[in-house]
């Protein structure tokens, strides 16, 4: 929460979530940055991707199943970027319905980073190109 505050970007919960969060939770955990951030929950994926559609929003889901690295892509000011669970990342029906799937390059073979690193380090590459 305090990335995308930070940044000014908006977060999107698709529950079922794999935590419980509701606005008293929210509060505590985004502390005094809650009034610099817009969050949007919906109640399905379905919810979510007809919304998305609706937007005209490009879906970009960060994988590890991808060949394309985060840094050879060109981002848009309307994408969202998709991170799925750290244990699972998404369903493959989901993962092959997004518009375009991206990954950060590592070195030797590393499985991945963690959620919260991997949106830092995607996000950052977002802003830095949409605000260039």
């Amino acid at each position: 929460m305090r990335l995308s505050a930070c940044f000014g970007a908006s977060i999107h919960i698709i529950e079922p979530a794999g935590f419980h969060i509701d606005d008293k939770r929210i509060n505590r955990v985004a502390m005094d940055y809650i009034k610099y951030l817009e969050i949007q929950k919906h109640i399905s994926w379905d919810n979510f991707y007809s919304w998305a559609r609706q937007q005209s929003k490009r879906i970009i889901l960060a994988t590890t199943k991808s060949e394309v690295s985060y840094l050879n892509f060109s981002f848009r000011a309307s994408d969202i970027l998709l991170f799925g669970r750290e244990s699972s990342g998404v369903p493959v029906n989901i993962h092959n319905i997004c518009d375009n799937r991206i990954k950060i390059v590592m070195q030797n073979e590393i499985r991945s980073f963690n959620v919260a690193n991997s949106c830092a380090i995607i996000l950052s590459e977002a802003v830095r190109q949409i605000n260039n």
